[in-house]
């Protein structure tokens, strides 16, 4: 029986729809709390505490989002990469950036033995790429050409400021939450069955709301995987190359990489911790979605 075949363009629209949907679960997830906690409290109080998280979480958001680029390549200790030492690396990128119509982003160079790189930056015209001299040296060109291309993607369809929406999505919930469970050791009781019953969803919904949306976020991080390897295929019209470089990825043993957080992991093509998987999608799974295209 032939295998059923996969266009690239069906698989970016259809994860982009799925990122879509898992946003709109958050986001009714936050609406569905601010409507318990209307009723568990005064009007103005539930004012208060929207108001405080919003200002805050947008607060810390907007400084991150806005120096994305100069937070990721600080934390690694990346270097800038001279088109004189990695004149390869830069023509590659090069090639993909002008062949999607996206402007040149600037180019780092990570020390780690790992095959690895990222992508961050608020849109394509303050974006950087970032390779480890792992990928540079164990990867051959057209491997290289097919990660870098799947970096691209994921500038090209701003992956960082649609990521940056769901963190401060999930940083009000997770706000939300604390100065709701924190306000009941200073409300005194209520005789009122109905608002005691309010009460009790909004601290169901406390406990559970962050946890679910967690996994809500790591979810949408998996689909903007799918996205980047697509879009790396579209722009490169060779599904071999990445390929071929997720099976090496298999094969590396390299250990995890300790100058990377866990906030940042999401970021790199594939999971530099090792053992936090969940950021992304299995490399057995996006090695067969690729060999479908």
């Amino acid at each position: 029986m032939k295998p059923v075949r996969i266009d690239f363009r069906d698989q970016i629209a259809r994860n982009k729809r799925n990122s879509f949907f898992l946003m709109a679960v958050i986001s009714a997830i936050f609406v569905l709390f601010g409507y318990v906690i209307s009723f568990a409290f005064e009007p103005g109080f539930f004012f208060i505490i929207m108001i405080i998280s919003i200002v805050i979480s947008l607060g810390y958001i907007w400084l991150s989002f806005y120096n994305s680029d100069k937070i990721a390549v600080a934390s690694v200790g990346a270097k800038k990469a001279s088109r004189e030492k990695y004149k390869q690396y830069h023509d590659l990128v090069e090639g993909i950036a002008i062949a999607s119509g996206m402007p040149m982003p600037k180019l780092y160079i990570m020390d780690s033995p790992q095959i690895n790189a990222f992508a961050s930056g608020r849109d394509p015209q303050n974006a950087v790429v970032c390779v480890t001299t792992g990928a540079l040296d164990k990867l051959d060109k057209r491997e290289l050409e097919g990660v870098l291309a799947h970096e691209l993607g994921h500038i090209a369809n701003y992956d960082i400021r649609y990521m940056t929406l769901a963190t401060v999505m999930v940083g009000m919930i997770a706000i939300v939450s604390q100065i709701f469970l924190r306000s009941l050791w200073f409300r005194g009781g209520s005789n009122d069955r109905n608002n005691g019953i309010f009460i009790l969803i909004g601290i169901v919904l406390a406990i559970l709301a962050p946890i679910a949306v967690q996994f809500v976020q790591l979810a949408i991080s998996r689909r903007r995987e799918f996205v980047a390897d697509a879009s790396s295929v579209k722009f490169t019209r060779y599904p071999d190359g990445l390929i071929r470089a997720l099976k090496k990825i298999e094969k590396d043993n390299s250990p995890p990489e300790k100058k990377v957080s866990k906030a940042l992991a999401p970021l790199f093509f594939s999971n530099p911790l090792k053992g936090l998987g969940s950021t992304h999608p299995p490399l057995e799974k996006r090695i067969e979605v690729l060999q479908k295209m």
